[in-house]
């Protein structure tokens, strides 16, 4: 009994520490479950509590600062982003937030904007789509808020989530040291025609894309920059997105085009 007193104190020693240092990443990080919340926002529509998501986000947190092992190399800022994204991802999934309608209206706006930049070869302006459609402006921007839960899809893949440990980047990013060489130069040339797209696109969808994807910024600093209301933000980020998204399967398989 006394032999092994020392290696259960030890184990609890243990125990207690890594319960300390999950304390310490969860109370260092609260900031990044509302700063990832804010961030998803582009893709919510307006009904959806956030104070709820909030909620669900920081269970992500806590779960994040449970699992990470920091000898694995990952920063735990972006583990836990994905935690949170993903424990997000999973109560939208439950919330069954998406009606089959709005799923409806978003094929048949994503069929009409290819159709119609295929046509053009080059990104539709705002106008054009409206007139392909037959609806006028205000239509137009109604149907853009409706769709726009139905046009989101997870750039992570299956993220870091509650329910799993799994993770599936390599669907959409594919991890070059198992691809062949004849792969990586056709992700190489993808690459360059989506950048070509991207220089195709009106200044002020590129400028959405470039402050929300490489500068990282929230909707309302997007916004205050630009000087327009969030709600528009959200309705030129997702027409971009969905003109880029045809673009690529235009690219990727022309016979379906």
């Amino acid at each position: 009994m006394l032999a092994t007193l020392p290696g259960k104190a030890a184990q609890a020693i243990r125990a207690y520490q890594s319960e300390l240092t999950e304390t310490a990443l969860v109370e260092r990080h609260l900031p990044l479950v509302k700063t990832t919340v804010d961030r998803m926002r582009i893709y919510l529509p307006a009904s959806l509590d956030l104070e709820d998501l909030y909620s669900v986000g920081f269970t992500g947190l806590v779960t994040a600062a449970r699992k990470f092992d920091p000898t694995q190399g990952a920063a735990f800022t972006s583990y836990a982003t994905l935690h949170i994204r993903g424990a997000v991802h999973d109560e939208l999934r439950r919330m069954d937030w998406t009606p089959r309608s709005i799923r409806e209206k978003s094929k048949k706006f994503k069929d009409s904007l290819n159709a119609l930049e295929q046509r053009m070869g080059r990104p539709a302006s705002p106008g054009e789509i409206c007139a392909e459609l037959g609806i006028s402006n205000s239509e137009y921007e109604d149907l853009l808020n409706e769709i726009k839960p139905a046009s989101f899809m997870p750039l992570d893949g299956e993220v870091f989530s509650e329910d799993s440990d799994s993770i599936s980047l390599h669907e959409v990013i594919s991890d070059e040291n198992q691809t062949t060489g004849l792969q990586q130069l056709e992700r190489k040339e993808l690459l360059q025609l989506i950048v070509g797209q991207l220089q195709k696109l009106a200044d002020v969808p590129r400028k959405v894309l470039a402050l929300y994807y490489l500068e990282d910024m929230r909707l309302s600093e997007i916004a205050t920059i630009l000087g327009v209301t969030e709600g528009r933000v959200s309705q030129i980020h997702t027409q971009a997105v969905l003109s880029l998204r045809a673009f690529i399967k235009r690219q990727e398989n022309p016979a379906a085009a």
